[in-house]
């Protein structure tokens, strides 16, 4: 993919953190959800702080989502 310029964008360490977040937040739909869900939301918040404030909001959401969802699947689950 390239910007208008014709050269490759670079890929910041907002949108790293942004990108593992929203890893994190799928993990914690399955697996630890107290440990992995605030990991997303924490790095959600620090991908917007350093500038990457699209992505960063969206990864805090999905830690939000990713958090709750895997409480009521874990609640499910063991009832």
């Amino acid at each position: 993919m390239t910007d208008a310029t014709g050269s490759r964008p670079t890929v910041t360490s907002a949108r790293v953190c942004a990108i593992v977040a929203f890893v994190l937040a799928a993990i914690a739909i399955l697996f630890f959800p107290i440990i992995f869900g605030p990991g997303a939301i924490i790095l959600g918040i620090v991908a917007t702080a350093m500038g990457d404030k699209a992505l960063g909001k969206w990864a805090i959401a999905a830690g939000v989502v990713g958090t709750i969802l895997g409480f009521v699947l874990g609640y499910i689950a063991v009832s």
